[in-house]
C-alpha cells in the first residue's frame, strides 16, 4: 500500500498482502510493528491479520522478547492501546523464541498467517 503526498512524494507503507482490513479500516502491519518495537521488552515482532469472529481481520502479534526481559500479553495490549488508534492495536499476542525467516533474514509472514509457526505462549 502506498500514499501520495501533496508534493508528489510516494511513500510505500506496506505490501498489500500485509495490510490488515478490520472493520472497514486498513491497518499497516509495518506501522503497528514500528510502534510496538519501542516497547523495551520487545526484540522482534511480526503483526499479521487473522480472521475475526465479527468478520474481517484483527491484528495478531508474534513477539520475540529481549534476553532476560519479561512482558505479559496484557501489558503489551495496554501499551498498544496507549500508543496507537485502538482499532490498530493487536488484541492477540503470541510469544515465540524466533520468527520464521528466509535465508536473507526476511520474516515469513505467510508462515505465521498459515499457523505453521511455533505457537509459543499466548
Amino acid at each position: 500500500a502506498a500514499v501520495v503526498h501533496p508534493d508528489g512524494y510516494v511513500e510505500i507503507r506496506d505490501r498489500f498482502k500485509d495490510v490488515i482490513i478490520s472493520g472497514g479500516e486498513n491497518i499497516s502491519s509495518v506501522e503497528v510493528e514500528g510502534v510496538m518495537m519501542r516497547h523495551p521488552a520487545i526484540c522482534e515482532i511480526a503483526v499479521v491479520g487473522v480472521p475475526d469472529e465479527r468478520g474481517g481481520e484483527t491484528p495478531q502479534a508474534f513477539v520475540v522478547l529481549n534476553d532476560g526481559a519479561s512482558a505479559a500479553a496484557e501489558e503489551l495490549a495496554a501499551y498498544a492501546r496507549d500508543n496507537m488508534a485502538h482499532f490498530k492495536a493487536p488484541r492477540r499476542f503470541t510469544f515465540v523464541d524466533q520468527l520464521p525467516k528466509t535465508a536473507t533474514g526476511k520474516i515469513q509472514k505467510y508462515v505465521l498467517r498459515q499457523g505453521r509457526a511455533a505457537i509459543g505462549r499466548q
